[in-house]
């Protein structure tokens, strides 16, 4: 990564030419649910398949892509990301409904495809109304909510190799457990095929709207917050857990344990990433300590920090 850093020739000089948008230095703490982080080296927004298709294909092999979707599960360190950061828009973001299934592309929202699968009276897939963040993610890290999960529902799926070549992999192929899948963590989702069943539209959204109805009692929603902080240990609880080693409320900085549900962090207005990071750890050793239990990061944390040599500079400071 420090050989990306260092090139003599900027990064956006080796990069091939596309039809969609790059840009030098794009701040990323916009983009992401905690509002903090540093900036992508470059920032690139495919104008369709074809287009990142052709990106991947051409550009150096040294370049390393990061992709990122609304960030809702996301902690970007306050050095920024090195190489380019891809992320995908609408064209992406398709959704066809067919009998009982439901063909939705990777930028789609969690919430509108549980949305049309209603409208379409496909039951099934209204846990995705409960699950912030893009169909991508939740194929990244068999997102679940409420009894459900994306195990539970995907066929199969598309995803685009290093290269820019199209796979179509089975349910078996995507080897999902636990909050992850088997998938080559190179490879780019592109979108799946999600099957349900039959049911009413009304039906349908009064299990969406007992679902919403729940999420906002029980979890910090109208915080900058990053969603469920860690997994749950096999037959426990992460928040129980946090609770009862006197995490709740606990702070570091502008970072706060979250006071209705300890198993989020919120950013309370003043918090860098640093300061979240360092939080989750402090709550990790305290758990640790009191119940011998080891807590592991849900939210995916990416970048480098900013006191890094490889600090990314927004294009303000360049």
């Amino acid at each position: 990564m420090k050989a990306l850093m260092t090139q003599q020739r900027p990064l956006i000089a080796r990069l091939p030419q596309v039809r969609g948008r790059l840009t030098v230095g794009a701040s990323l703490a916009n983009v992401t649910w905690f509002r903090v982080g540093g900036a992508a080296e470059v920032l690139f927004k495919p104008a369709d398949l074809m287009d990142l298709q052709g990106f991947l294909a051409r550009k150096p092999d040294d370049v390393a892509v990061t992709v990122l979707g609304v960030g809702s599960n996301l902690l970007v360190r306050d050095g920024g990301i090195p190489g380019v950061v891809i992320r995908l828009g609408r064209a992406f973001a398709e959704m066809r409904a067919n009998g009982t299934t439901v063909t939705a592309g990777a930028s789609a929202l969690d919430l509108n495809v549980a949305l049309a699968a209603r409208d379409a009276g496909i039951a099934g897939l209204e846990f995705l109304s409960g699950v912030p963040g893009l169909i991508g993610g939740a194929l990244r890290m068999n997102a679940g909510a409420y009894g459900s999960d994306m195990a539970a529902v995907v066929t199969s799926a598309t995803a685009l190799d290093s290269h820019g070549r199209l796979h179509k992999l089975t349910k078996d192929e995507l080897g999902f457990t636990y909050r992850t899948s088997a998938v080559d963590p190179d490879w780019i989702f592109i979108g799946a095929e999600l099957q349900g069943r039959a049911d009413s539209p009304q039906a349908i959204q009064a299990r969406i709207t007992e679902i919403q109805n729940a999420r906002a009692e029980s979890q910090p929603i109208r915080s900058r917050t990053g969603g469920s902080t860690f997994t749950n240990p096999p037959h426990r609880k992460a928040w129980e857990l946090i609770d009862a080693a006197g995490c709740r409320g606990l702070t570091i900085g502008g970072a706060q344990v979250s006071e209705k549900h300890c198993n989020f962090l919120i950013n309370t207005g003043t918090a860098t990433a640093a300061d979240l990071e360092a939080l989750g750890e402090e709550v990790r050793r305290r758990v640790k300590a009191q119940s011998g239990v080891e807590l592991h990061w849900e939210i995916k944390r990416i970048g480098v920090p900013g006191d890094s040599p490889l600090r990314v500079r927004p294009e303000s400071e360049a």
